[in-house]
């Protein structure tokens, strides 16, 4: 997937469970889609890890929270 498939896809996603406002900084985005090298399996596993990391109190999925979330899906 390119950036911006990455991102609509993860904003669907987000919108199936309810969620309509970005989430997911463009920071966080791109280091998804490149460590997960776009493929979705991956993208989902980022994102979820990242969701996570980021605990419920952050409006937004930042950069910091992504990083997090590849340290414990690449160290599987």
């Amino acid at each position: 997937m390119t950036q911006t498939e990455t991102k609509s896809y993860l904003a669907h996603h987000l919108a199936l469970a309810g969620r309509l406002d970005p989430i997911f900084s463009d920071d966080a985005t791109t280091l998804i889609r490149q460590v997960g090298r776009g493929t979705r399996r991956a993208v989902n596993n980022l994102a979820v890890q990242a969701l996570g990391a980021a605990s419920a109190g952050n409006a937004v999925v930042g950069e910091s929270a992504a990083r997090a979330a590849v340290t414990e899906v690449t160290a599987e």
